[in-house]
């Protein structure tokens, strides 16, 4: 007979006789797991749908940047033009819209509806490429209230990858597919611009749709900043240079992303224009990327041949307008001028002004003065910019170099002046001397003195002879008139006077 602690004694005995029951045990639990798993995937899936169902309707009931509506409370505006153009191309009324890169940013829109006859909205696009600026000119026109488009083309806009450093271009907010505006539902950017256009408005800070954009009102502008950023330019820019997009990439953005709308739109007018860049905007690029200035002189003649057959569009050229362009205080850097031009830009497009509209039969003359104004340009002593062509014997004479000398003259090369003027002329090392003679005259000027002795009489220049490049440089206008030439003034334009010698 066996007894119970014998039996407990066994563990083979024990571990067989519980067997069974441990085997259910183990198997509920795993039921009992996973139905817990279940319920957990199930609570997350409920939870992350609910929370994405949430997300989509405070974005829709919100929306921030107007995406899919005009807001119902007062409108809060971004300055992230990227993400705010989109809402205002789709939900706001207008029939006249404005498309470019910074330099479109100061125009004021009742400023341009008055001009051009219609009610506008500015979509500009700083630092931007020219398929962004397609993308944005679709939309509006997509919506089919738009009778007018103001852009404003940059050559180095017609690129297809960007340099700037500006942020990347948020398609999705310009299609017509709901599926994919994901990163607009579940990203915090679009209230994180919500307030701080909130701020902005809270602090007094202007975000109307009027000013929206603009930086004319706050910025600093002057000649001492343009020639400063043209002193560095001149050493940072010349990388470009080496860089530069071919002409043919260059036309072939245009007929990619500009003409196809032209055609595809022939009921809406399209002006295009050049915008008025410093002239030593113009300088810088001849001096460091030539190749950059040529092509944008060939651009031009080039697009307005291919506009050419197209009744509803025109071509306006404001980069020769001397009266703005030399005129430095009206700029912050190299580019950048003040809104009051971006009116008068206006005013002249919706007046078709003849001076600024290209033709067949000016666009030589127009870049012809572009030319002459960048190869005779002159800094002077206070900053100001002149440009002061030569005329010798009927024709136009360039020099290698020239420099300011004094308020009015100029320094040129002297053995190029001399062969110029057919002057006799002896340069005398020792006493670093220059003697100049034509007929009976006699002029001499030594390096450095700000005296000359003109036919035995002690006479001040207005520069006194130096080397410049190592080549001697000598006062044009002073040296011309003493050894008895005829010399008038012919003032052409505002910042341009003519040197004609007879």
């Amino acid at each position: 007979m066996t007894n119970k602690a014998s039996i407990h004694s066994n563990p083979a005995a024990m571990t067989a006789a519980e067997a069974p029951s441990r085997s259910v045990v183990l198997g509920r639990t795993k039921q009992s797991t996973n139905r817990a798993a279940k319920r957990m995937v199930l609570l997350a899936g409920v939870y992350t749908i609910g929370f994405a169902a949430s997300a989509i309707l405070l974005s829709w009931a919100i929306d921030p940047l107007q995406h899919y509506h005009k807001s119902w409370y007062p409108p809060i505006y971004s300055n992230e033009e990227r993400f705010q153009n989109a809402g205002l191309a789709r939900n706001y009324s207008y029939d006249t819209i404005i498309i470019g890169t910074s330099m479109t940013e100061n125009f004021r829109p009742s400023e341009v509806g008055k001009a051009l006859g219609g009610k506008a909205m500015k979509l500009p696009l700083r630092g931007s490429i020219i398929s962004e600026q397609y993308q944005t000119a679709k939309l509006a026109l997509s919506t089919g209230q738009v009778k007018r488009v103001l852009w404003g083309l940059d050559y180095f806009a017609l690129r297809t990858k960007s340099d700037t450093g500006e942020g990347g271009f948020p398609g999705y907010l310009y299609d017509d597919k709901l599926w994919n505006d994901y990163p607009y539902w579940f990203s915090i950017t679009p209230y994180a611009e919500l307030a701080k256009g909130a701020f902005k408005k809270l602090i007094g800070q202007q975000t109307e749709l009027e000013t929206l954009d603009s930086w004319d009102s706050w910025t600093r502008f002057g000649k001492e900043l343009v020639v400063a950023d043209y002193k560095e330019a001149l050493q940072k820019e010349a990388y470009f240079g080496l860089n530069e997009d071919p002409l043919a990439d260059v036309q072939d953005a245009f007929d990619t992303y500009v003409m196809p709308l032209v055609v595809a739109y022939p009921e809406v007018q399209f002006d295009f224009y050049y915008p008025p860049y410093s002239v030593l905007r113009h300088v810088v690029w001849k001096q460091t990327n030539p190749v950059r200035y040529e092509n944008q002189m060939t651009m031009r003649q080039w697009m307005l041949e291919r506009l050419s057959d197209r009744p509803n569009a025109d071509v306006y050229d404001f980069q020769a307008e001397s009266s703005w362009t030399f005129d430095l205080n009206q700029y912050k850097d190299l580019s950048h001028h003040r809104g009051s031009i971006n009116t008068a830009i206006a005013e002249a497009v919706g007046g078709r002004n003849p001076a600024y509209r290209l033709t067949s039969d000016n666009i030589d003359e127009h870049n012809r003065r572009l030319e002459q104004q960048v190869r005779t340009f002159v800094i002077r002593p206070d900053d100001s910019v002149t440009a002061n062509p030569v005329r010798i014997g009927g024709r136009d004479v360039f020099f290698s170099t020239r420099e300011a000398a004094g308020e009015e003259d100029l320094l040129v090369p002297a053995k190029e002046l001399a062969a110029e003027l057919k002057l006799q002329w002896r340069w005398d090392a020792g006493s670093r001397t220059i003697t100049l003679k034509h007929n009976k005259h006699v002029v001499t000027m030594t390096i450095g003195e700000a005296f000359a002795i003109v036919d035995d009489q002690k006479k001040e220049v207005p520069s006194p002879a130096k080397l410049i490049k190592n080549k001697l440089h000598i006062p044009f206008f002073f040296a011309a008139e003493a050894v008895g030439l005829s010399v008038d003034r012919d003032v052409r334009e505002p910042a341009v006077t003519a040197f004609v010698v007879h």
